[in-house]
């Protein structure tokens, strides 16, 4: 049988049971001194059930005391119950921690304040106790919270899930109960994979380089964002409560969500009222899929940004005319390589060499061959601009296939 804890000839389990309900008040008076998210909370909570709950701590602990044993699941499921009610009221978890070591803390100052060398041994064994109590204490209630906001925070995903299908869907049955803002910034993102999800844990890696995008565009409006992202991208509908803001603004918000996930993300981008945001998402959408496949650089695009490209893409007998153009250079794929990388650099062959690695006039033999073969010359604005589109409906019907 272990032999119970004692100070000064008195078991120290006895001493604290006989000041549980007193000590308890002393607690959580201290815990809204010195924690500045208790201060906040309503009398009643602090005399009711926070006091209730370090008291079942303090009563935890003397039995601790007693028995010399860990707490069991079933003393600390107070414990857990108390922590999924904080989370659910939004208390920080560190709040709630802080409040534990505290009053942890409070509790070994009260009792062995005046304890003699001849205590040591004892001190020393409850000491101990306390660390056990405080790590169990910590572990059950991090778990709880963390569970509790999780689920939280899927409910609220399924919340704004539905909200943005309702938008993009024109439900006025589904819209009829939501406050929607007079604007919204619609935008269509791509976000690459982060090396992190390809190793071990890698969904653990997208989850959280998909709560950085969302603080990331959060910082960019007064009234929830609302989203269906995945780790690859989706639909953003940024709230706006005056006029629409400058595209550097938005391209701003672009760079922001690529640096807070790690990785080069790509945003199409319009405005429209909440009547609007069908139409403007779905061309969002085509213009982002435009930007992807003609490889531009991260960043954020509108329509503006794209117009041959888009045009390019929306299927007719010209596109194939066009790519046809360039087919006598598809026998000699160094051609074809080299007019790409010409209009790539703004007709600069020294640049085109650099790229390819030859001789700049090496450059200028492909160009000449090229010439010749397709009665194309880059020279002239009329056939660069053709050249330019041929390239692009090349790109085009290379994607579809």
């Amino acid at each position: 049988m272990v032999r119970a804890l004692t100070l000064a000839g008195c078991p120290v389990h006895e001493v604290l049971e006989r000041q549980t309900a007193k000590l308890a008040r002393r607690l959580v008076r201290g815990f809204a001194e010195q924690i500045p998210l208790y201060r906040r909370l309503p009398k009643e909570e602090l005399d009711g059930e926070i006091t209730a709950i370090t008291e079942h701590n303090l009563r935890l602990v003397s039995r601790m005391f007693r028995d010399g044993e860990p707490p069991t699941r079933a003393e600390l499921a107070p414990l857990r119950e108390s922590a999924i009610r904080r989370a659910q009221e939004g208390v920080p978890l560190e709040a709630l921690l802080a409040a534990y070591h505290l009053g942890a803390r409070m509790v070994w100052e009260h009792l062995f304040a005046d304890a003699t060398p001849a205590d040591f041994d004892d001190a020393l064994a409850a000491n101990r106790l306390v660390l056990l109590y405080v790590g169990s204490a910590t572990a059950a209630v991090c778990t709880a919270y963390l569970e509790e906001r999780e689920s939280m925070l899927s409910q609220e995903q399924h919340s704004m899930h539905a909200a943005v299908s309702a938008l993009l869907g024109g439900d006025r049955a589904a819209l009829a109960g939501l406050r929607l803002a007079p604007r919204y910034l619609v935008l269509a993102v791509a976000v690459d994979r982060h090396p992190d999800e390809g190793r071990r844990g890698g969904a653990v890696a997208g989850r959280r380089k998909l709560r950085r995008i969302r603080t990331a565009l959060q910082r960019y409006a007064a009234e929830p964002v609302l989203s269906a992202l995945d780790t690859s991208g989706g639909i953003a509908l940024v709230p706006l409560s005056g006029a629409d803001p400058g595209w550097c603004e938005v391209a701003d918000l672009a760079a922001a969500m690529g640096k807070a996930a790690g990785v080069p993300v790509w945003a199409a981008a319009g405005f429209a009222d909440p009547a609007g945001v069908p139409a403007a998402a779905k061309l969002a959408e085509e213009v982002l899929e435009v930007v992807r496949i003609f490889e531009q650089p991260p960043g954020a695009y509108r329509l503006a940004d794209v117009l041959l490209e888009y045009q390019l893409t929306r299927s007719s007998e010209a596109t194939e005319v066009l790519a046809g153009l360039l087919d006598p250079l598809l026998d000699n794929p160094d051609l074809l390589r080299t007019l790409k990388a010409y209009l790539d650099t703004g007709l600069d062959r020294r640049r085109t060499a650099e790229l390819l690695h030859v001789h700049p006039n090496t450059v200028d033999y492909r160009l000449r061959r090229a010439v010749t073969l397709t009665g194309l010359d880059p020279m002239d604005p009329a056939h660069l601009q053709r050249i330019g589109a041929a390239l692009a409906a090349r790109r085009q019907l290379g994607h579809r296939r």
